[in-house]
Order: C-alpha cells, then structure tokens, then sequence
C-alpha cells in the first residue's frame, strides 16, 4: 500500500513516479549505501519537478539556500560573474550529480546553475535532509563523500589549469566526460558535447579559436572524429601502449595519417595527450562499447 504522503507528492510532482529505489543513477548519488528504510524516508522528502528547460536556472547567486538539487537527465553548468561583469563557469554537471553545496558555507548560493538542455531534478530540501542525515549515518557519510569528491574535482581542476599547456587541458576536459559517461552507463567511445566550444573555451582559460583548432589537430592525428557536437574516440588508439614514445614510434605510420608529417619533437609533445586518450580505450574495453 502506497502511503499517503507518496500520493500527494506524486501529483505535486507533475506525475513524476520514478523514485530513489527505481533511479538508474541512484549508485552516484545521495541514495547509494542507504537500506531499504532509509530509501523510504529520503524519497518522501524530495520533490521531482517538471523538466527544466534550456536555458533556465536552478539558482542564482545570491539566493537563499533552499535546497539542492539532484540530476536525473540532462548537464547544468554553474558558473559566475566577475567583478568586471564577465561570466566564469566552474563546472559541468550531469545525471546523478548533485548542485548546490556551496552554498552550504554561507546558506546563500555563490554561482548560478543553469540547463544547457531539457533536464529533469530532484529538489531536495536542505532543512530537512540535514536533519534527516543527524539521524541517518549513512545518509552522512554519503554527502560527505558527495562533498569530498566534488573538492577532489576542484583540486584537479586548479593543477590543470595551473600546470598544463592548452593541449593537455582539452584532452583532459574530454577524457574526463568520457569517464563521467562511462560510469553512467553511457559510452566512453561515442558522445554528445551539450556544451558549446565557447562554453569549453571560458572553463578551461582558453580561446574558443583554440579549443576548435585543438579538435581540429586532435582530429587530423585520428585521435578524435569530430562532427559538430559529436565526439569519436578513434578505435586504433587502444594499441598505444601508456604514451610509451617507443611504441608510438614503432605504431606511427598506423596512428598516424601518411599526408601528415609530424615530428618527433612533436610526437613527444603530444605524448601526454596519447596517453589519456588511451585510457578511454581501457574504459570502452572495460565496458564493451
């Protein structure tokens, strides 16, 4: 028997009954380590709303922390404005992430968070899971972990933008969503960028020139298939052997286009680049894709 309170949320909700227990990406969210009591007492307390459209924000800086909010489908950036008036993203979000913490520290949000396509988000009260999680330890320890990887990301993301070159950075950048798919369940080989080359540009401190120059080269060296919004890892770069430069010598003329004529100056430059492209070839092996 469905308890009352699930009924009236279910229509509250615009018909929305998809809940902790049936979500697909619960695994990365705030549901993962609960039991099947605990399930039940943070599904009450969260509100699915309608889809979020294209353009429109979750939150605005400034705001009351009301809430976080967890992604079911969809990529919402959160970004900035500089004193200058300039806008800064500082991060991409996707399914199973969670946006708003933070806004924790000062219970007022810093950043704006924004649908860069339709998205569908649970809404949950901050008031109320934090009481909910003084009851629950493993509800805590489970944002704790949420909270922790997203300074881990944090911290990766200043040495990389502190310590590489711009090459290094978009590798990165699209190595990184490939691992992020794959462990949504999607393809690490084959996806859609929902960012535009702008939007990639301003997150990585670089030129929108740039990053569609780099995919350019990516390309032509048949690392990348590049058409429009749509990314290809190249099936061929599974037989680099962890940037060894040995091995990328002795594999040149298979990795490498014969019209092209590249360096071996320029084929160590590009070494770190190989190996993290390679690593996509470990994931899509991993996963069968």
């Amino acid at each position: 028997m469905i308890p009352e309170k699930r009924v009236i949320r279910r229509i509250q909700s615009g018909g929305c009954a998809i809940h902790c227990q049936d979500c697909s990406i619960s695994q990365l969210c705030i549901p993962f380590t609960l039991n099947a009591h605990e399930l039940d007492q943070l599904d009450n307390i969260i509100e699915r709303k309608k889809p979020i459209q294209k353009g429109q924000t979750l939150f605005k800086a400034g705001d009351e922390l009301k809430s976080l909010y967890a992604i079911r489908s969809g990529t919402i950036k959160s970004y900035t404005i500089t004193e200058q008036g300039d806008e800064q993203i500082t991060g991409f979000h996707l399914a199973g992430d969670l946006v708003g913490f933070d806004a924790i520290g000062g219970l007022k949000h810093p950043s704006f968070a924004q649908a860069l396509e339709t998205s569908m988000v649970c809404e949950i009260p901050f008031e109320t899971l934090d009481d909910l999680s003084g009851k629950m330890p493993n509800l805590r320890q489970q944002i704790m972990r949420l909270m922790s990887g997203e300074i881990k990301g944090d911290q990766d993301m200043i040495l990389l933008l502190s310590k590489k070159n711009a090459e290094e950075r978009l590798a990165a950048f699209v190595y990184n969503l490939s691992r992020r798919f794959a462990e949504r369940g999607f393809s690490p080989r084959e996806f859609r960028l929902t960012m535009t080359r702008g939007d990639i540009g301003n997150y990585l401190g670089l030129t929108v020139e740039t990053i569609s120059r780099l995919l350019g080269r990516f390309q032509k060296s048949e690392i990348l298939s590049v058409k429009g919004k749509y990314i290809t890892h190249r099936k061929r770069r599974r037989a680099v052997g962890a940037g060894r430069y040995a091995a990328h010598q002795r594999d040149r003329q298979r990795l490498i286009p014969r019209r092209i004529t590249i360096s071996p100056k320029l084929l160590i430059r590009h070494a770190s680049v190989v190996v993290l492209f390679f690593n996509v070839g470990l994931l899509c092996k991993l996963t069968d894709c």
